[in-house]
């Protein structure tokens, strides 16, 4: 396992473990230093890696511990940050009125998603976005897959009961 296959794994990961940072931490900046973290990480640790080991899920689990070192310091970062947030969107709505309805919708499902403890987003995001199977999740959780089952679904029943009784037909347009 040399430099080569390490810069092909870069290649092939980086751009879905910083989706899944931006998902996590809903700050691109933030996102984009944790995914260089992440693959340093990885970097340090590559000639140690069995062979047979997936990649992948490993990826995301080094991503998955700096993601909760990140929301360790979260609170005294938030105080300091409170109220500046900048989402990029893919999604380029027709009109005035429905670009601030988007935004709208945008910001409730990040404020609920972001209420979640800890291990349900993160369990969520890995599952629902990046479509992880639960053993993967449960090793990047340090949880057993049943485990981590269990958090999805309970994120879920969350989302479902904070976003219970509000209109999202802008979120149709965002996967």
């Amino acid at each position: 396992m040399g430099l080569q296959p390490f810069e092909t794994v870069v290649t092939a990961h980086h751009t879905e473990i910083y989706r899944y940072l931006l998902r996590v931490t809903w700050r691109s900046g933030d996102a984009d230093d944790l995914s260089q973290e992440t693959f340093l990480r990885a970097y340090r640790a590559w000639d140690g890696l069995d062979e047979a080991a997936n990649v992948r899920a490993w990826l995301f689990t080094i991503a998955t511990n700096l993601a909760r070192n990140y929301f360790r310091s979260e609170s005294r970062r938030r105080r300091a940050y409170a109220g500046v947030s900048e989402v990029r969107t893919d999604v380029d709505p027709a009109s005035p009125e429905d670009a601030r309805r988007f935004h709208e919708t945008r910001a409730l499902v990040e404020r609920v998603v972001d209420d979640l403890p800890l291990k349900q987003r993160l369990a969520f995001v890995l599952r629902k976005l990046h479509d992880l199977e639960y053993d993967a999740i449960g090793k990047s959780l340090n949880c057993s897959p049943e485990s981590a089952r269990a958090h999805v679904f309970q994120a879920l029943k969350k989302i479902r009961l904070g976003l219970n009784g509000h209109e999202l037909s802008m979120m149709e347009n965002v996967r």
